[in-house]
């Protein structure tokens, strides 16, 4: 998509914003998330996204981080939603469709007895750690005595 070719009507500022929201959410949206189902999503990734709406959605209503309005209230003028709940609302849409195969690998997944299970490791044990303790670096750089020289 081109953003210069929306942007005339997205900024335009005789265009009433609901209906640049619902251009953003027809146009505009579904680019930023094609694809968003498949993908492995951290929270580094969605921080991103968010951002990227709220400037588009800011630079729409011709608003500025500096006016100091909460992005939900921006998101209410514009009546779009978070891009955040757009997304894990397309990746259960993906899972239901994925579930609903026949011979799927979650089907599978979801025979497996769990008895037992844990995560974690265990109560009570301690935690496994490739650096020495205390103890063990004090036996092995021990001071010589004032007693011996060189």
């Amino acid at each position: 998509m081109k953003w210069r070719l929306t942007s005339g009507v997205l900024c335009d500022k005789n265009v009433p914003p609901k209906l640049k929201g619902k251009l953003y959410r027809v146009v505009v949206r579904p680019t930023m998330l094609y694809g968003a189902e498949c993908w492995p999503v951290k929270t580094l990734h969605i921080q991103k996204m968010k951002v990227a709406e709220m400037r588009m959605v800011r630079w729409m209503c011709w608003h500025t981080r500096r006016d100091k309005i909460k992005n939900d209230d921006i998101r209410d003028m514009v009546g779009v939603a978070s891009v955040e709940d757009k997304m894990r609302e397309a990746r259960l849409r993906w899972f239901g469709h994925v579930q609903r195969r026949h011979k799927c690998p979650v089907r599978r997944c979801e025979r497996l007895a769990m008895d037992g299970f844990r995560r974690g490791r265990a109560e009570g044990l301690p935690k496994t750690t490739a650096l020495p303790t205390k103890v063990e670096v004090r036996s092995a750089y021990t001071l010589p005595s004032p007693d011996h020289t060189l």
